[in-house]
């Protein structure tokens, strides 16, 4: 019976059964779409990766990422983890692997630097493959049934729910406070209501819920539902958090910044993860926004396809 070698790694963390867990098939070139996809749903996790040659020879890999009910076009721990994976390898289809490794994805071509230290790779740095794109704002009331809070708490000062991203869509939405983050609660039924009513590209309405630290705006706590994907809640999302960090710096008042930002997510599952993005701002647009993160190993082993 064929097989498939896999590892799984636990990502923006440095701590095992932390972080946001991955499944990565290194060689994925002796599978067909739907071994890929039924390979998700048994691993169960937000994303799965497989690594296939580029197309185009320049590039590092062709990296396809699916989670358990659809192919997705970009993610940020999937990019992370997978190139944390490949880091450990001196070669990759033949080719000797460098320190910048270049990902061809549905949402366009991923650049990455692995991190090293004296041990060896530690993590990763991505950028994000597309610039900010917002899409319609969202009534507060919807966004609160959603998550099962009083929508006295959805903050609509800086600005209303909205959908941003930088390759994968998210419905950002600020709170007014920890307590009211830490209580929500996803319904599926409303998020049901919700994605009829507002048909996105991947027709499955991600919630990604923050709030801002009073002593520093740019440090944020946050919690993301798919529920409608099979991820009821997701301990890190890179991809959630660079649409808001671009979304958040593209609204400060200056023309020109550079902006740390560090998103703790996963708290209230006990999956603590930390994501640190650097977004760079120039004549009023953000130019550049990268997501780094550290990963530790977990598993290793194959699977039968």
């Amino acid at each position: 019976m064929p097989t498939a070698d896999f590892v799984t790694v636990d990502v923006f963390t440095t701590e095992r059964f932390a972080g946001n867990p991955l499944a990565v098939v290194p060689d994925a070139r002796n599978l067909t779409d739907q071994q890929m996809q039924r390979i998700a749903i048994e691993f169960g996790y937000a994303e799965s990766t497989f690594v296939l040659p580029p197309e185009n020879p320049e590039n590092s890999a062709r990296v396809r990422i699916f989670t358990p009910t659809m192919e997705i076009p970009f993610a940020g721990h999937p990019n992370v983890g997978t190139a944390y994976v490949l880091g450990q390898r001196r070669e990759l289809f033949g080719k000797p692997l460098a320190d910048t490794l270049r990902f061809e994805e549905i949402a366009g071509l991923v650049e990455i630097k692995l991190l090293r230290e004296a041990a060896g790779v530690i993590g990763a740095t991505i950028r994000a493959p597309r610039p900010l794109e917002t899409g319609v704002e969202i009534e507060p009331g919807l966004i609160a049934g959603c998550v099962s809070i009083d929508e006295k708490h959805i903050r609509t000062t800086t600005h209303k729910p909205v959908f941003a991203s930088v390759g994968l869509a998210f419905a950002i939405t600020e709170l007014d406070d920890l307590e009211a983050l830490a209580a929500a609660r996803p319904n599926i039924t409303v998020f049901h209501e919700a994605a009829a009513k507002h048909t996105g590209p991947e027709g499955d309405f991600p919630i990604f819920l923050y709030v801002r630290s009073p002593e520093n705006p740019f440090a944020i706590g946050a919690r993301m539902f798919a529920p409608l994907d099979n991820v009821m809640e997701d301990p890190a999302t890179g991809s959630a958090s660079a649409a808001l960090s671009a979304f958040l710096v593209t609204r400060a008042p200056e023309m020109d910044v550079e902006v740390h930002v560090t998103i703790e997510q996963g708290v209230e599952m006990g999956r603590r993860s930390i994501i640190d993005l650097d977004v760079v701002k120039k004549a009023g647009t953000v130019t550049d926004v990268t997501i780094t993160g550290r990963c530790v190993p977990v598993m290793r082993g194959s699977i039968d396809v």
